[in-house]
């Protein structure tokens, strides 16, 4: 299972790499706005792509997400 969140972490660098190829084929839609666009939200997923994948990786998931698990009640359990 190590191996599935290593190959995470390898394609949120990739997605901050190819941010301009990526969103020409996504393409923009209109809450993007809130984000600041096609590219910081892609930007922005792949850094909590990255983090989870780092927190899964060391066990820390319930620890490093618990603002989420606070918001979200126990939709992740």
């Amino acid at each position: 299972m190590w191996f599935l969140k290593i190959c995470a972490m390898i394609l949120a660098v990739l997605m901050i790499k190819y941010r301009e190829r990526i969103g020409d084929q996504i393409g923009t839609a209109e809450w993007m706005k809130y984000f600041g666009g096609v590219y910081n939200f892609i930007i922005i997923l792949a850094f909590f792509t990255f983090f989870w994948a780092i927190a899964s990786l060391t066990g820390t998931e319930r620890i490093f997400f618990f603002p989420f698990y606070m918001l979200f009640g126990g939709a992740f359990q």
